[in-house]
């Protein structure tokens, strides 16, 4: 699959087989994802990567999205370092562009995931911080959902042209 066949036909996938995410598949993720830009280059993404079904059962309970959790083999939480940045406003931009990344990769490798969003729901925020013992300083972004596909979807053709402005509003 090239580059622009796996963002066209990404889909948010939910519903997984138990079949565990392989480790080389898992560190293509996650290169993928560190691949991605960052302001100032100042790279604040960190990951929390989760096989345990226990800790991913309790990351489930932080958010009313959980269930999706429950199904997946494989929990990674995109978090920031937020303690020494060079810009410290930016690094939300910073993480969204390496889930982005790491879900085209997903998808490319023939895996589904879903992005289950935390920050800046803080009543979301400080549960999983606990779950995952987080230091302070480190802010969980998000949660992705990772596993074989038990479900398909078809691209969701989501150009509108519509939406694209030239020159001026």
């Amino acid at each position: 699959m090239d580059a622009i066949e796996a963002i066209l036909t990404r889909r948010s996938i939910r519903d997984y087989t138990d079949e565990p995410v392989r480790e080389a598949d898992i560190e293509t993720i996650l290169s993928a994802a560190m691949a991605a830009p960052s302001a100032g280059n100042q790279q604040p993404w960190r990951f929390v990567v989760s096989t345990d079904r226990e800790r991913i059962d309790a990351m489930a309970e932080t958010t009313p999205y959980g269930s999706i959790l429950r199904r997946a083999p494989l929990a990674i939480a995109v978090c920031a370092d937020t303690r020494d940045l060079k810009h410290d406003v930016m690094w939300q931009q910073d993480c969204g562009a390496a889930t982005q990344g790491a879900l085209v990769a997903i998808h490319a490798l023939g895996l589904g995931a879903v992005w289950l969003g935390f920050w800046p729901k803080m009543e979301r925020v400080a549960p999983l911080r606990t779950v995952l013992e987080l230091p302070e300083g480190v802010e969980p972004f998000c949660v992705l959902a990772v596993g074989h596909p038990a479900e398909t979807k078809p691209p969701a053709g989501r150009y509108d042209p519509g939406a694209v402005h030239r020159d001026r509003w």
